[in-house]
């Protein structure tokens, strides 16, 4: 346990406020008295934070327990109840989201500088196994992060070099208490499977098995930080694109794994989840002509438009029909009606109407599947669609883009973007002028 002290006083930086995870188990209870052998010295705050998930009658008196605890070290003490779940029932996946969640609260309110969990070397083979077992990729296969820099704060998990019987040990000699969590022992969760039926027998084969895991892992992020650098330096991965032009030449490998880039952004503030089916229909894709869109979940989308594939959240299409008799802003634009021709040009942002020519009242509405106009000086109706394409509008603004008719649902404008054979030039007969502008700041 030496190492994992010398860890803890090489790695967190004097003067920091800690959050430890703390179940009052054994293992975060080891962690608990390494991290407060360094509190003085090193002049730290240390809050202890709990997630009692009221599934066991023990809960609460373990709870109790730790922070009686807590009070004798002269630690503070948070903790959360997790009363539901979506299912009515304890979920391992939801009760992990829900504790990281709650675990990031407390980070921000006590302005903490480390989150400290009691991962362990047995933790981290069980992880790994899984994970090789239902299929993941480079990153996931690296199981658990010794330590995470995120963005407001960095998580270290300084137990994995250990293994269980090496906390029990020192538990024991160091006379440190815990309790046992009797459901660790179920075999209807998938891990506790794993830590009874395969652990041991990897164990008898190589006593220190942990320190070759943990090996593994660290050449695999290794990896996963040498193919990150290859991508970012080469600009495959622009902000939230991949350059379509870039990676061409590149590998199936190099190609899927911007892929993932893209996706491990989002789910640093979403939900995400993509099939390796997805990936590689997302892959697919890449170097096909057109734009071309795929649907995934949580109304994410798959965007390949031009050069670039982009994986965004789509936007609700609202759809809106309004008479237009006076000024109004919509879909980020400013439709206006002006009192003379000061000012007025022939571009696509200014549309000049005859009252005679047209029925009244105007209309401004939402696109509509279908829609078709007949374009100022060309013969012959076009698809609404056809336009926005020979146009090259983004695909994810298209549903809202803004049409103006008369009412008799003649396509009057595009406003920006195309006019109908019932506008006017500036030498023709007009009474109506309107005008398009995009507002400040937006779009």
């Amino acid at each position: 346990m030496d190492k994992v002290l010398n860890y803890l006083k090489q790695e967190i930086r004097d003067n920091k406020t800690i959050i430890l995870a703390c179940s009052a188990g054994p293992d975060s209870m080891c962690l608990l008295d390494l991290l407060n052998k360094i509190k003085i010295d090193k002049n730290l705050r240390i809050i202890i934070a709990h997630v009692n998930h009221k599934v066991r009658e023990e809960s609460d008196k373990e709870e109790i327990f730790l922070k009686e605890y807590c009070e004798k070290l002269n630690l503070e003490f948070v903790s959360k109840h997790l009363d539901e779940y979506k299912e009515k029932e304890f979920n391992e996946n939801e009760a992990r989201e829900k504790r990281y969640q709650f675990l990031d609260e407390v980070m921000k309110k006590y302005h903490g500088y480390y989150l400290l969990t009691a991962h362990h070397g047995d933790d981290l083979i069980e992880t790994i196994l899984m994970r090789l077992t239902r299929g993941s990729n480079l990153k996931g296969y690296i199981g658990i992060k010794e330590k995470q820099v995120k963005v407001n704060y960095t998580i270290l998990r300084p137990l994995l070099r250990v293994n269980k019987e090496n906390i029990l040990e020192y538990n024991k000699n160091n006379n440190i208490p815990y309790v046992i969590d009797k459901s660790n022992e179920d075999i209807k969760y998938t891990r506790n499977r794993y830590r009874k039926n395969i652990l041991p027998f990897l164990k008898e084969e190589n006593s220190n098995i942990h320190l070759k895991y943990y090996q593994f892992s660290k050449e695999l992020e290794e990896y996963d930080r040498f193919l990150n650098n290859y991508i970012l330096n080469k600009d495959l991965l622009i902000e939230d694109y991949i350059d379509l032009n870039k990676i061409k030449e590149e590998s199936k490998f190099i190609k899927r794994k911007c892929i993932e880039l893209l996706i491990r952004e989002i789910q640093n503030s979403d939900y995400l989840d993509i099939s390796n089916k997805q990936i590689e229909e997302i892959m697919n894709i890449m170097d096909k002509d057109g734009n071309k869109v795929i649907n995934l979940n949580n109304k994410y989308i798959a965007l390949k438009e031009y050069n670039k594939l982009r994986i965004i959240k789509e936007k609700e299409r609202k759809e809106f029909n309004y008479i237009l008799d006076k000024d109004i802003d919509i879909n980020n634009y400013k439709i206006r009606f002006l009192d003379n021709n000061e000012n007025i040009d022939n571009s696509n942002n200014i549309l000049l109407l005859n009252k005679e020519d047209i029925s009244l009242p105007l209309i401004i509405r939402s696109k509509k599947d279908g829609d078709k106009m007949t374009i100022k000086n060309l013969n012959g109706h076009k698809k609404i669609n056809d336009i926005l394409i020979d146009e090259k509008v983004p695909l994810k603004e298209r549903d809202n883009i803004l049409v103006i008719t008369d009412s008799k649902n003649n396509i009057l404008w595009i406003p920006r973007l195309k006019k109908s054979q019932f506008a006017k030039d500036k030498k023709e007969k007009y009474d109506i002028i309107l005008k398009c502008e995009v507002k400040e700041n937006e779009c």
